[in-house]
């Protein structure tokens, strides 16, 4: 599968390799990296070039388990070595590897570790490609490869630290495979992909992408009873180890083999697709829901045409809801899973048109919106652009008529921007989530995520802490889950900053959570920020119902408020604080009771972190 690696060191330089097993280099001759604890330590700080590694990670990796009273001292003396071994930095001469408050930093070139050049080569190709060069894609992607000898640091991997460091390496490299694989398929030379595909399809049987490029290689060599053969074995595959159908995108691929000739087409991006291959709305596992969950899964199980809001504040995990919905429900929908995102990125909302057009994308819808004489032109002007969108809602009518699909409509502003996409006949069903309830949409079925519950929020911490160290200190982890108000995404986002800052004690982690000042700096975990997401869900409101969430606010600080309360503080009427209050509840920015209760008698409350943000913006 790759050829010997094109060592770039300069003369007299060592050149270290951790894509397969941990060696040195010094001009073409190998050397000895010392006993196996050593070559532990060198391969945890080749593993982050150029970055502090804290003492506690470079701990676990030598001693997982019982760390003897010596480990520091016995850690200065691996780090010694490994300076010893780097010798200087550079023409300035300085140290190697250097300690600081962070950890230990290794200083090292690209020139001088696989890993680094790896990462150099991958970004250049991709850029080639971004430009349209694909023989330069694919002669700098395969540069890459070639660095890669094996599964990285094979030698070293029965240490769990290491283990998912490597992890990590291995992903990246079939990333770039991958790349690499359907960059020579779209130049015509599908030959010289196949046989490293097979291979890598065999040591990583459900990743789709690798399957994908090598039914497409076989495909476009004339190779098609093969290619739908890896279709039909990893359909198989799917339902014995998963329960789990094939995405629709590959579905489409297989179908357009079956139909198409030779030609290749590429499946959608896994991101637009609810299936094996699409990411989760949060990083963590799945968490809690169960309620919930079985409620979605006896509505759209249930065979008859339903539309689904499920509603929430920004954070509670809605779209993570619906995915594992989805996923479940892939026996009860033939026709496919498709799920697209109603906003952009920045939170503004996507137009009908550019909704539609990826539906159609997505599902293969082929109607007269897609001819070139339907669509907008300068003479047209704003009639074309009507004309366009609506032969486009005709074609996805259509479509959704004659096919039993779930459609996922995640993250949506407002009713306007889904009324046009509901099914008005056959048997496709439709699951939202919004932020806000959408009153205006009827009938539909209701599913509103409350925060979750503490044995939940602790779950879900202690996937990404650790069980033995949430159990080391039980009561500081309930403060944290507690003052993350519930709220998903705010736990998930302290479970990833303290697995990081393993240093870090839980109940001081706690105690800066319970300073209202200082909750949401806390909140932030590389570019994942609950500032950044409540803030979204701020500009939703209108401008009076800001105001009033921030009156109400600072009412909600001993656990709820009552009507009389809030008819004080906004210095209003009683039937005008009551229409304030239920405005909020629509927008999902305010929580009331499940069941049926007075206006006078029910506890009304502002979720923590909501009501935190509410006073920054308007310093009540």
């Amino acid at each position: 599968m790759t050829r010997p690696p094109v060592r770039t060191a300069p003369s007299g330089a060592v050149y270290f390799s951790l894509l397969g097993p941990l060696t040195a280099r010094l001009d073409g001759h190998e050397l000895p990296l010392g006993p196996r604890k050593q070559r532990l330590v060198l391969a945890t700080l080749l593993s982050r070039p150029n970055t502090p590694v804290p003492v506690d990670v470079l701990t676990d990796a030598v001693w997982p388990d019982d760390p003897p009273r010596t480990a520091r001292k016995n850690l200065q003396v691996y780090v010694s070595a490994a300076r010893t071994l780097l010798g200087p930095a550079g023409h300035e001469g300085r140290d190697r590897v250097v300690h600081g408050c962070g950890g230990y930093l290794l200083r090292i070139a690209e020139g001088e570790l696989d890993t680094l050049r790896f990462g150099s080569l991958a970004r250049a190709g991709r850029a080639a490609a971004g430009r349209g060069d694909l023989a330069g894609a694919a002669r700098l992607l395969r540069e890459a490869l070639d660095l890669w000898e094996g599964p990285p640091l094979n030698d070293l991997r029965d240490s769990a630290g290491v283990a998912e460091e490597a992890g990590r390496l291995e992903a990246r490299c079939l990333t770039v495979y991958e790349d690499w694989a359907e960059t020579e398929i779209e130049l015509g030379r599908p030959a010289v992909a196949v046989d490293g595909l097979r291979d890598l399809v065999e040591r990583h049987p459900l990743r789709e992408r690798l399957r994908a490029a090598w039914m497409n290689s076989l495909h476009q060599s004339g190779r098609q009873a093969e290619a739908l053969a890896v279709y039909d074995d990893y359909r198989q595959l799917m339902a014995r180890e998963l329960g789990l159908e094939p995405s629709p995108a590959m579905a489409a691929l297989y179908r357009s083999m079956l139909g198409r000739g030779r030609e290749a087409r590429r499946p959608a991006p896994a991101r637009e697709a609810v299936g094996p291959a699409a990411p989760p709305a949060c990083t963590a596992a799945f968490t809690g829901r169960p309620g919930e969950l079985r409620d979605l899964l006896e509505v759209l199980g249930c065979g008859e045409e339903r539309v689904v809001v499920v509603s929430g504040p920004a954070g509670a995990g809605k779209s993570a809801l619906a995915l594992r919905a989805a996923h479940l429900l892939a026996d009860r929908f033939p026709d496919g899973r498709v799920r697209v995102r109603v906003r952009r990125e920045d939170g503004t909302a996507r137009n009908r048109a550019e909704i539609l057009a990826e539906l159609g994308r997505l599902c293969g819808v082929a109607g007269n919106a897609a001819s070139p004489g339907n669509t907008a032109s300068p003479e047209g002007g704003a009639g074309g652009d009507r004309t366009a969108t609506a032969a486009l809602a005709d074609a996805w009518q259509e479509w959704q008529a004659r096919h039993r699909a779930l459609v996922v409509l995640d993250d949506v502003p407002d009713e306007a921007s889904v009324r046009g996409l509901l099914s008005r006949s056959g048997k496709c069903s439709v699951l939202i989530t919004a932020r806000g309830q959408l009153a205006g949409l009827a009938p539909v079925h209701r599913v509103a995520l409350p925060a979750l519950a503490d044995a939940e929020a602790l779950e879900l911490l202690g996937k990404l802490i650790g069980a033995g160290r949430l159990r080391a200190d039980p009561g500081a982890a309930l403060r944290i889950v507690r003052a993350c108000g519930g709220l998903p995404l705010a736990v998930e986002v302290s479970g990833m900053r303290l697995a990081v800052l393993r240093h870090l004690p839980l109940a001081e982690y706690a105690d800066r959570l319970d300073d209202p000042s200082a909750a949401l700096d806390e909140l932030v975990a590389g570019d994942m920020s609950v500032r950044h997401r409540i803030a979204s869900g701020w500009q939703d409101l209108a401008d009076g119902d800001r105001w009033v969430l921030g009156r109400l606010a600072g009412l909600a600080e001993d656990g709820g408020f009552t009507l009389d309360r809030a008819t004080e503080a906004l210095g209003c009427g009683e039937r005008a604080a009551i229409r304030a209050v239920e405005s909020l509840i629509d927008a999902g920015a305010v929580t009331s009771p499940a069941g049926e209760v007075t206006a006078h008698a029910a506890l009304y409350e502002v979720p923590r972190l909501l009501g935190l943000y509410a006073h920054e913006r308007e310093g009540v």
